[in-house]
């Protein structure tokens, strides 16, 4: 599809989110298997894969995100001699590793560097933990506006959108009753994520407030980043705790909910509470790159210590407690997010940098 003067081929791992990306951006999709884990084997054939590709579609520009696909994408994209060479990165997996493991994903960020041309964090605390860690250098670092490595889209991730029909519904289904308030948390649940920590966090508020549930939304990641045995027997059979599976659409889900509780571990720029703050929910998010740059603590939302299960569970009962407190939090976030993280914004940003590194090319 022709867009501003390029046009955009995307290339995706096969699977019923690479066809969703096909039909909503209306763009060419081309599906390569790739291993989100370390295969060497797999991996040496992908980056074949890609080269013979990369050869065949003579490519002015490739823009790579994600650990894998950026090592894979750039590589193949150096031996092609591609003009233009740009990745995004939006979060470190060895930012939480130690020994071999992390030596061996902090010299696959490296290698990525190296090969190519300028390096996109996708926040500012992010660039700041880049350059002190010393794996990119300065000279090929850019943040792009306020960060992010897409926007939000405040039209989309909009409350009224949503139906009440399709909320009472959902609620129904959860079995909500007397008004029950719904934590939820959206995203991959996996340790890194806090779920262990969310789990434990949500058992002595429910002691509390009997009527309250813990919405999960999202797939677990067994292979890559186990969560512990209790919290999975917690999961399964805790009468207050739903687990949703992946959602295509988190939009009625959200509009359902009462409050986001995002503790994670390691984040760049998380869209997860760019998509609740635009739709109102007050948020709880773990003090760490990213989150406190979305969240200004006690302004826009709670920041809490990342790994600890008491500062969430206190954070947690603060807001349960004062419903002025969360409405004000919700308010003043989707303002700060409607004023400096808008989607077109984001876009205009990086086709001005698109036509700019052309030029200079």
């Amino acid at each position: 599809m022709q867009q501003n003067g390029f046009e955009v081929i995307m290339i995706s791992s096969p699977g019923p989110e690479a066809q969703q990306a096909e039909d909503q951006e209306r763009c060419e999709m081309i599906t390569i298997p790739m291993e989100r884990g370390v295969n060497i084997l797999k991996d040496v054939v992908t980056l074949i894969r890609l080269y013979r590709l990369l050869k065949r579609l003579k490519p002015d520009i490739v823009h790579t995100h994600t650990p894998k696909a950026g090592l894979l994408g750039m590589l193949a994209s150096a031996f092609c001699s591609v003009p233009v060479r740009l990745h995004t990165i939006a979060g470190l997996p060895w930012m939480e590793r130690t020994g071999f493991s992390r030596v061996v994903l902090k010299k696959m960020e490296c290698l990525t560097a190296a090969c190519a041309h300028r390096i996109y964090p996708n926040s500012k605390g992010l660039k700041t933990f880049i350059e002190r860690e010393q794996i990119v250098p300065s000279a090929k670092l850019k943040l792009l506006g306020s960060g992010s490595s897409n926007g939000i889209d405040c039209a989309y991730f909009n409350r009224e959108v949503v139906s009440e029909n399709a909320i009472q519904t959902l609620k129904e289904n959860a079995g909500l009753v007397n008004g029950g308030f719904v934590w939820i948390f959206a995203g991959r649940l996996v340790k890194d994520k806090g779920i262990n920590e969310l789990v434990r966090a949500f058992l002595n508020i429910v002691n509390e407030f009997p009527d309250d549930q813990l919405w999960l939304v999202g797939k677990e990641e067994p292979e890559l980043d186990p969560l512990s045995i209790s919290t999975r027997r917690y999961m399964q059979q805790h009468p207050a705790i739903k687990c949703w599976g992946f959602q295509s659409d988190v939009r009625p889900f959200f509009a359902a909910s009462s409050a986001l509780v995002f503790p994670s571990y390691r984040e760049g720029f998380p869209n997860v509470p760019m998509q609740a703050g635009a739709m109102h929910l007050p948020m709880i998010l773990s003090d760490i790159n990213g989150c406190n740059e979305i969240v200004n603590h006690g302004v826009t939302g709670i920041l809490v210590k990342p790994k600890s299960e008491n500062d969430l569970y206190a954070a947690m009962r603060l807001i349960r407690r004062d419903e002025e407190l969360r409405q004000r939090l919700a308010t003043n976030c989707f303002e700060q997010i409607r004023s400096n993280y808008v989607q077109q914004t984001i876009w205009e940003n990086l086709r001005i940098e698109y036509h700019s590194l052309m030029s200079e090319k």
